[in-house]
């Protein structure tokens, strides 16, 4: 694969999401370097990204999750270099992260997504929690807007549980999105060049999907194939793909869906650069769909697109 040429591999970083990203980072470094790839580990925490400049790279594939990775900031950086980079462009990978706004767009698209509000710092002091209980059904989930991997996020049942909640997610940023608790299946579509992947659906028992469930626990269950029947299956695909093309992400990716008792679908959310670890589920989809770990890494490396 010398036609890739010399490939950074973006990890680390300084998000919440550092130690998923180094390992997601040094999966694909490996498997580049496997299919004949010469790579550079670059962190972008250690050294200025100008460096990618003066070590001659040609492609950069963005492994970086969370904030400054996965928001449009070193996107942007990447674009104003010149240098082509896998996944989403700016405008893409910084509406794909803020999930208040994602919501909004989703909403003027006529996308399913759950009933929601948003909070700001401003207004915790004076906020009805008693009304928004009974608004959004008596069960919420309460997330910050620019975070991933669940981080900062709540599932609560009561008014108090909710205020400390709010106040928990602050912590992380100065809106929060509080969404009406969808109880059903969860599942989860991987994107790879515009094509959806099989449809993976997750159990844990903990009280929902967060990050230990993610990364730590051995009690989560992934089913691939889902369970779905080929007409669910397209359904949920169709869904996937235009929750994706409505923020305007490209390349990869992955998207979050909750399926209620009663059959309907709601859009959680958009990732634009999903886990690339031994647990990570765009590998799982991929493998159900006939590709080892080494194709799907060179298919994202080919996301690659010069914006300037």
């Amino acid at each position: 694969m010398s036609d890739l040429g010399k490939v950074a591999v973006l990890l680390g970083g300084n998000s919440a999401e550092r130690a998923v990203s180094l390992r997601s980072g040094e999966a694909v470094a490996r498997a580049l370097e496997e299919s004949g790839v010469e790579v550079l580990r670059f962190d972008p925490s250690e050294r200025p990204v100008t460096d990618l400049l003066t070590e001659k790279v040609q492609r950069v594939v963005i492994m970086l999750h969370g904030r400054g990775g996965e928001d449009g900031a070193i996107q942007g950086a990447l674009q104003t270099l010149g240098l082509p980079y896998s996944g989403s462009g700016v405008l893409g990978s910084a509406l794909a992260m803020d999930k208040i706004r994602s919501k909004r767009i989703f909403e003027a698209q006529g996308l399913p997504t759950a009933p929601y509000c948003v909070v700001t710092a401003e207004q915790l002091q004076h906020f009805d929690a008693e009304q928004i209980m009974t608004n959004l059904n008596h069960e919420i989930m309460v997330k910050p807007a620019l975070e991933g991997s669940s981080i900062g996020m709540s599932r609560v049942q009561s008014a108090d549980q909710l205020q400390s909640a709010i106040e928990k997610a602050l912590e992380f940023d100065t809106e929060v999105l509080v969404e009406q608790f969808v109880k059903g299946l969860e599942y989860t579509v991987s994107v790879l060049a515009d094509e959806a992947l099989p449809s993976i659906r997750m159990e844990t028992p903990r009280s929902f999907y967060d990050y230990e469930a993610k990364y730590h626990t051995d009690t989560t269950s992934y089913h691939c194939p889902s369970g779905l029947s080929e007409q669910d299956e397209q359904d949920i695909a169709n869904i996937a793909l235009a929750a994706f093309k409505a923020v305007g992400a490209s390349g990869w990716g992955r998207v979050d869906i909750m399926r209620d008792m009663q059959g309907n679908y709601y859009i959680l959310e958009v990732n634009t650069v999903p886990g690339m670890t031994e647990k990570s589920l765009v590998p799982m989809a991929a493998k159900q769909a006939g590709m080892s770990f080494s194709d799907l890494v060179l298919a994202v490396a080919e996301t690659c697109e010069c914006r300037r």
